[in-house]
C-alpha cells in the first residue's frame, strides 16, 4: 500500500479535527509528500492569497516510503504559500517526526483558518485534538518540546514547533522538529505563527502496514542500502564529514560565495570546514564535533552533533548552550561564515544554535547579514541604526544580529524581512543575492554554471535542493559535466528537477541521490505501492509535480522576468579561481531550458505539455 489512506483536516478557526479519505487517484498521479501535498494545496487555495492570512493553508505530509524500511525514510514536507517569496513553498525535514506521523496512521495533516488563541495539535494514533498553548507562546522550540513532553508524561512524543521567530513572522522562520531538524526554507514557520499554531505533537504506535509485496520490498531496500554503503560519498564522506565535506572543495573550485558574492573564494574557508570541526581546540583540547547522527531509518548518518567552546565570548555566560547539540552543516556554515567573511568556527556554531533554538533558516539569515554588512561597508547602514559595528568578518556583529533577529529586537526586525525587502528599503535592491526573494545557498553560479539556471528556475526561489547539479558538475554523479560551460545544462537541470521531485514525493532524503538513480528507487516504490510504478511513470510524476508548481506560481503572478539572477552574477566576473573572468550564462541557458521543458518563450507550460501531463 505505502499510504495510510487517511488525511487529518484541522480547522483552526472552528477548533475542529476531522478525518477524511486520501484521494487515491491523486496519490497515483502525484505519489505523496511534496507532490501530493502540493496537489491538495493548489486545489484548495487562491494562488494570489496573502501567505500570512487565514485563507492560506499549511500541509504536513509524508510519502509512501516514510516510516518504512527504505533507507532515509524519515522525511516529511511542509507545503504552503511562502511569505518570503509569494511562491509555492515546500520545505523538507528529517529527524523522526515524519515517521511518527505515519505510525499514527495519517498520510498528511491539512491546517486551515486561524485559531483565535495560541494552540497546539496533539495526535495519538486516531485521536486528534487542539490544546491550549498560551503557556508555550514566547517559548523557544527547545523549551516548547521539553514542556510538551513533560506535560504529556511521554518522552517518546515527537514534536514539531516554532520559536519566537515564527511567532513574530520572521519571513524565513522555520519549523523545528527533534530539536535540530527543520523544515527550513521559505518562511513556513511564519505561516504556522500567523495561524496561532505553536506546535504539533505526535504519538504513533500503529507502525506501517499494507506494503504491496513485502518480500520484494525487503529485497529492494536491502539492495539499495548496499548501493549507499558502497558509494564513496554516502558510505564514507557524508558519515565522516557531513555535508561540510564540501567547504574546502567548493572553495578550491572558486565557487564559494564570499562577502555577499563579491568574491568567490574565502581565505578562511579552512577554519570553518569539516576538517576544522574534527581538530582539537587550543582552548580546551576538544574538537567541536562530538559525533555524527542519523535521522529515522537512515544508513548514511550525515548529521552533526557538536559542542561549542564553553569559553567562547558568545556562551561563556550562557551554560544552556554548553551541551552537545545540532552542529554545522555546509549550507549553514557557509551562510553564517563565508557569506559574511566570518572565520570564527565557534561564532558560527553559536549562531547555528540560536537558529535551531528559535526556529530560523540559517541560509536566509546569514545571507541577509551579508547584505547588511555590505550596506554597512558602503555607509548606507550605520552603527547608530544597528547598535553595533558590522564590518565584513565581525563575529561579534554576527552573534548580535542573530540574537536581535530571533527575538525581533531593534534592527533585527529589518533583518527578519529577508535581504530583498531590506535591500530595497535601503535603496540597493541589486545587493540582495536572491531569486524570487529567497536567498542563495552556498554555490556561486559563476564557478558552477548549472546552478545559476537551477536558482533562476527553482519554483520555491533560489534553492540547491531542487536540482543539485553540483553532483554532476563537481562530483561527477551520475556523469561528469564541465562546471564552467553552459552547454547541456538546460537538459541537466530539467533531469535533476524532475528526479528530485520523485525523491521528495517518495518520502526519502535527496542525499541518497549521490548514490541512487531513479532506477534504485523504482523497485522500492513498485514493491511498496499498489499500481504500476515503472520508470516511465516515475519520470512522468516528477515532470508533472514540477509543472504543477510552476503553474501555481504563474497564477500567483510570477512571469519569465522572475527567472533571473542578481546583476552581480551576470555582469561582474569572478575575480579568482578556475572561473576567473566568467559571469553566469543564464541568458543563453534560459530560452533553451524553456524549450526543453515544453514551455512557451514566456515560461508557461504549453497546452500540449499540460495535456500530456494531465494538468
Amino acid at each position: 500500500m505505502g499510504w495510510n489512506r487517511k488525511v487529518l483536516r484541522v480547522n483552526l478557526t472552528a477548533g475542529t479535527c476531522t478525518e477524511e479519505p486520501l484521494n487515491m487517484q491523486w496519490a497515483q498521479d502525484y505519489l505523496g509528500s511534496r507532490g501530493l501535498a502540493t496537489k491538495y494545496l493548489v486545489s484548495e487555495i487562491d494562488p494570489k492569497v496573502d501567505p500570512l492570512s487565514a485563507d492560506n493553508k499549511m500541509i504536513m505530509a509524508t510519502g509512501p516510503l516514510t516510516g518504512t524500511m527504505a533507507s532515509t525514510g524519515g522525511r516529511y514536507t511542509v507545503v504552503t504559500k511562502g511569505p518570503l517569496t509569494g511562491a509555492i513553498a515546500c520545505s523538507n525535514s528529517g529527524g523522526f517526526f515524519g515517521a511518527e506521523l505515519k505510525f499514527a496512521g495519517w498520510d498528511m495533516i491539512i491546517f486551515e483558518g486561524k485559531s483565535p488563541k495560541p494552540v497546539y495539535l496533539y495526535v495519538e494514533n486516531d485521536k486528534a485534538e487542539l490544546r491550549d498553548a498560551g503557556h508555550l507562546w514566547g517559548k523557544s522550540c527547545w523549551d516548547t518540546e521539553e514542556t510538551i513532553k513533560h506535560e504529556l508524561q511521554d518522552p517518546l512524543v515527537r514534536v514539531s514547533s516554532i520559536g519566537v521567530a515564527g511567532e513574530n513572522q520572521v519571513l524565513f522562520a522555520c519549523i523545528v522538529n527533534d530539536l535540530h531538524r527543520a523544515a527550513g526554507r521559505s518562511g513556513v514557520g511564519a505561516v504556522m505563527g500567523s495561524k496561532n499554531l505553536k506546535a504539533v505533537a505526535l504519538r504513533g504506535t500503529q507502525g506501517v502496514s499494507g506494503i504491496k509485496d513485502f518480500r520484494a520490498f525487503m529485497k529492494a531496500t536491502t539492495e539499495a542500502k548496499k548501493v549507499l554503503a558502497d558509494n564513496a560519498v554516502t558510505g564514507q564522506g557524508l558519515p565522516k564529514y557531513g555535508t561540510q565535506v564540501l567547504m574546502n572543495v567548493i572553495n578550491e573550485m572558486g565557487a564559494l560565495p564570499t562577502r555577499n558574492h563579491r568574491d568567490v573564494q574565502f581565505e578562511d574557508a579552512g577554519k570553518i570546514s569539516a576538517e576544522a570541526m574534527h581538530e582539537k581546540r587550543e582552548s580546551d583540547g576538544k574538537p567541536q564535533l562530538v559525533t555524527n547522527a542519523a535521522c529515522f531509518g537512515c544508513t548514511i548518518a550525515c548529521g552533526r552533533i557538536s559542542e561549542i567552546d564553553k569559553g567562547h565570548f558568545t556562551v561563556k555566560n550562557s551554560p544552556k548552550y554548553w551541551g552537545a547539540s545540532g552542529g554545522l552543516e555546509y549550507e549553514a556554515a557557509w551562510a553564517l561564515g563565508a557569506a559574511n567573511g566570518v572565520g570564527d568556527l565557534e561564532a558560527l556554531q553559536y549562531a547555528n544554535l540560536i537558529c535551531n533554538e528559535q526556529g530560523m533558516d540559517p541560509i536566509s539569515f546569514g545571507a541577509t547579514v551579508g547584505a547588511v554588512m555590505e550596506l554597512y561597508d558602503m555607509g548606507v547602514i550605520t552603527r547608530d541604526m544597528l547598535g553595533i559595528d558590522a564590518p565584513f568578518g565581525s563575529a561579534e556583529a554576527l552573534a548580535k544580529m542573530v540574537e536581535m533577529t530571533a527575538l525581533g529586537e531593534g534592527f533585527g526586525k529589518e533583518i527578519g524581512q529577508g535581504s530583498k525587502r531590506l535591500c530595497t528599503k535601503f535603496g540597493h535592491p541589486e545587493l540582495s543575492m536572491s531569486v524570487k526573494g529567497q536567498e542563495f545557498p552556498a554555490y556561486d553560479s559563476r564557478g558552477i554554471q548549472g546552478m545559476g539556471l537551477t536558482y533562476a528556475t527553482s519554483n520555491r526561489g533560489a534553492c540547491h535542493l531542487r536540482s543539485y547539479t553540483v553532483a554532476s558538475e563537481v562530483l561527477g554523479i551520475p556523469v561528469k559535466t564541465d562546471p564552467l560551460t553552459t552547454d547541456g545544462k538546460p537538459e541537466l537541470v530539467k533531469a535533476f528537477q524532475d528526479a528530485t521531485a520523485v525523491f521528495d514525493s517518495a518520502g526519502i532524503c535527496v542525499f541518497t541521490s549521490f548514490a541512487w538513480t531513479l532506477a534504485d528507487v523504482q523497485p522500492q516504490l513498485d514493491a511498496a505501492c499498489e499500481g504500476d510504478w515503472s520508470m516511465d511513470k516515475l519520470n512522468e510524476v516528477g515532470e508533472r509535480v514540477w509543472n504543477m508548481e510552476r503553474m501555481f506560481n504563474n497564477a500567483a503572478g510570477f512571469t519569465a522576468k522572475d527567472d533571473n539572477l542578481p546583476p552581480r552574477l551576470t555582469t561582474e566576473p569572478a575575480k579568482t579561481g578556475p572561473a576567473k573572468g566568467l559571469v553566469n550564462g543564464l541568458a543563453k541557458m534560459l530560452p533553451e531550458y524553456y524549450q526543453v521543458r515544453g514551455w512557451t518563450p514566456d515560461g508557461e507550460p504549453t497546452a500540449e505539455t499540460r495535456s500530456r501531463l494531465g494538468l
